[in-house]
């Protein structure tokens, strides 16, 4: 597997890559409660979260954790960089994001 990524790859996984179909590949507990999507930080645990689409992160206001997808596969797979950059580029090869 590749360890080199180009600048295109990792931006279009940073900011392209949604965060409902992100959850529901990684079967990450999330749900929508009034509009606001509600996930369990994979750093503490915790469901005070919520999505800024406009930046393409979710927030734990629990732990004051931002992530973009990469990060969040980081921690929900407990991995490094590149092995959730490998894992997000095979989801995205396989199946349309949008």
């Amino acid at each position: 597997m590749a360890r080199r990524f180009t600048d295109q790859q990792l931006r279009q996984l940073r900011n392209e890559v949604p965060f409902p179909w992100l959850l529901q590949r990684l079967a990450w507990p999330h749900r929508r409660r009034d509009g606001q999507l509600i996930f369990v930080c994979p750093r503490c645990g915790e469901s005070r979260s919520d999505l800024n689409p406009q930046e393409n992160l979710v927030r734990c206001f629990h732990c004051q954790t931002n992530f973009n997808p990469i990060d969040f596969t980081m921690a929900a797979r407990d991995c490094g960089f590149v092995e959730a950059v490998q894992h997000l580029l095979s989801l995205t090869d396989r199946h349309q994001t949008h």
